[in-house]
Formats: C-alpha cells, sequence, structure tokens
C-alpha cells in the first residue's frame, strides 16, 4: 500500500486524542502513536504528549517535515471506551488496513459508546458513597445516609456540568451540597455520624485516578504530564476542603452554630 504520509499523521493523531480523550496515560498514548507509524513503516516520527495537548511529527520520503497538534479539551476518564481504543490500536498494527477504514473503526466505537442513564448513575454514586461510610466505621444509617449525600453530588456535578463549570468549581459545589445535606440528616435524626456521613459521601470527588497516573507518569519520566496531573489532584483537593468547610460555615451561621 503506498502511503499518504498526511492521510497517515491524521489516522495516529486522531487515535492518539481518542486514547488521552478516554483517560489513558502519557506513555500509553506515546507509544501507541510509535507502534502505529512504525506498523505502517515509518521509521522517523516522534510524539510528545502532555495533558492538554499533543505533537505529531514525522518525515515524508522526500524529506518534508510533517506535524500535526491537537489541542485536548477538559476530559475525565472512560474505562470502556479506553479499552476499546487500545484493542482497535493494537488490531491496526496487525492489520494496517487503509486509514480510511481505519478512521471508520474508530468513529464506529465512539458511535455504540452506551453512557449509563443518569438514574443509574445516582445508583452507583448511592451505593458507592454508602458503602464508603460503612467501611469508615459508621452504622447502617449512616451508610443510607451517606448514600443519600452521594446522591446529592451526582445530581449537582450533572447540573453544574450542564452550566459548562469547570472541575474545580463542580468540586467545591458538590462537596458543599453533600455536607449540607449530610448536616440536614442528622438533625433530623436519619444519621448518627455526620462525620462519616461526610468522609464516606466526598469519596465521590477524590481524585484518585489522577493521582494514580501522576505517579505513573513521574515515574516514566513524563515530568511536565505527573506535575501538571499532581497539580490539578491538589487543586481539587483543595476544593473538596473549601466546599465542605463552606458548606459546614453556612449551616452553622443558619443554626446559630448547633451544626458545628
Amino acid at each position: 500500500m503506498e502511503l499518504d504520509y498526511n492521510k497517515l499523521l491524521d489516522m495516529v493523531s486522531e487515535m492518539g486524542y481518542r486514547l488521552m480523550e478516554s483517560g489513558a496515560e502519557i506513555y500509553r498514548v506515546e507509544e501507541s502513536i510509535h507502534r502505529l507509524l512504525e506498523a505502517y513503516g515509518v521509521p522517523r516520527g516522534e510524539v510528545f504528549a502532555i495533558p492538554n495537548c499533543i505533537i505529531v511529527s514525522l518525515i515524508s520520503p522526500e524529506g518534508r517535515p510533517l506535524t500535526q497538534i491537537r489541542r485536548m479539551p477538559p476530559h475525565g476518564t472512560d474505562i470502556y471506551l479506553l479499552e476499546k481504543y487500545n484493542g482497535l490500536c493494537r488490531r491496526l498494527c496487525q492489520e494496517t488496513p487503509p486509514f480510511d477504514q481505519a478512521l471508520r473503526r474508530m468513529r464506529a466505537i465512539a458511535r455504540l459508546h452506551v453512557v449509563y442513564p443518569l438514574p443509574v448513575q445516582l445508583a452507583a454514586h448511592f451505593l458507592g458513597c454508602g458503602m464508603f461510610s460503612l467501611f469508615y466505621g459508621g452504622t447502617w444509617r449512616d451508610g443510607i445516609c451517606g448514600g443519600l449525600c452521594g446522591v446529592v453530588i451526582g445530581l449537582c456535578s450533572t447540573l453544574m456540568a450542564r452550566f459548562g463549570a469547570n472541575q474545580f468549581f463542580k468540586t467545591i459545589a458538590g462537596a458543599a451540597v453533600s455536607a449540607v445535606a449530610a448536616v440536614l440528616l442528622t438533625a433530623a435524626g436519619l444519621g448518627a455520624h455526620r462525620d462519616l456521613i461526610i468522609i464516606g459521601a466526598l469519596m465521590a470527588l477524590v481524585p484518585g485516578i489522577a493521582i494514580t497516573n501522576a505517579m505513573r507518569d513521574i515515574m516514566a519520566g513524563d515530568m511536565v504530564a505527573g506535575i501538571s496531573k499532581g497539580a490539578e489532584a491538589l487543586l481539587i483537593g483543595a476544593a473538596i476542603a473549601l466546599g465542605t468547610a463552606l458548606g459546614l460555615g453556612v449551616t452553622g451561621l443558619i443554626g446559630g452554630g448547633g451544626a458545628l
């Protein structure tokens, strides 16, 4: 197959973009693009990726450098898409199909991807946060209250996302409303330990994946990506503390200090 280097550049850049958008680590994105270039017979190809940008460059047989830059928007982690795109990348390296066919396969994965409806997501928030409240030593009533606070976080995050809020402000809002909900539930006698209810609910906001990926990137030598993700995780942690303090402070003022 005669190579069209512009189309090859488009295809490998699109694969890297979709992998990173799904939450792939920096080393995975760069290695996947390198393997694709090698599979299609490109001896000289360079990839540089950071959390918000991908740069792919190669040299055509005529000696002309070709470069493409893709700006990454804010994104989360989707394990389903990450697994599908990673598997597709491996198949493309083995089969080396035409570029148009490879792009159609990528679009098919995105088209067939099913996002869980809001009630299912809220049920997952209830179960996860409730179990964390129990894990930290709460009673079964604390577990139910922790689950309800998790549902409040899910609803708040969905609402804030519709307004286009970034992750920092979504975290502040989610932590604040969950703290207020925990205070109200314990004041109503439904929960026994307010602190355990709040801690269990806040686990839905803890940036565990960001912290893990930051450490993996640093250990792999991708210092820019690791420090960037580490700073993001610290900011989210600060947002959790700020939102919780805000919620408790508001309820304390309204309740004349009794809520605190």
